[in-house]
């Protein structure tokens, strides 16, 4: 079965913590992240967010909704979240934020196998498509998180 492994990072010039609260908000992000139609909160998790679960619901650029569940599992305030995915993929994402000066470096790290049938068949031919998807989706949350927190993008970039 094919997985997919996207790294993307973002550069703000903006204070870290302002960043972090932003991110670590997600049923706040349909606010700000275009391609994203939904967030519905399925359990708070403890005091620091671990056992945290939210459904999102995305619309691709290629036509299609992609919907998985998000537990968190791991958080260090103000500078990462991990969480593993289920649903129409599985797998696991994390945030990771580094303040360079003035400047605050998000990197996610997004490593998932498609589980719909349909992606799942196509993946192996449809790999640089789904790729492309992803990171205008990405590009997508950057420009929208610049615009909402009324701050400067200085670049995106993908490994």
């Amino acid at each position: 079965m094919a997985e997919f492994r996207f790294v993307t990072t973002w550069r703000f010039e903006a204070p870290i913590d302002e960043v972090y609260r932003a991110i670590s908000d997600s049923p706040c992000w349909p606010a700000w992240w275009e391609s994203l139609c939904s967030v519905e909160e399925l359990a708070p998790g403890d005091a620091n967010g671990i056992g945290r679960r939210y459904r999102y619901t995305w619309k691709s650029r290629l036509g299609y909704r992609l919907r998985f569940e998000i537990r968190v599992t791991r958080v260090r305030p103000g500078r990462s979240i991990e969480g593993s995915a289920s649903g129409d993929v599985q797998g696991s994402g994390r945030w990771q934020l580094t303040e360079e000066g003035r400047v605050t470096r998000v990197r996610y790290e997004w490593r998932v196998r498609p589980v719909r049938r349909w992606m799942a068949l196509v993946a192996p031919v449809a790999g640089p498509l789904f790729a492309w998807n992803h990171h205008a989706v990405m590009q997508d949350g950057a420009t929208g998180l610049a615009r909402w927190l009324d701050v400067r993008l200085l670049g995106t970039s993908r490994e």
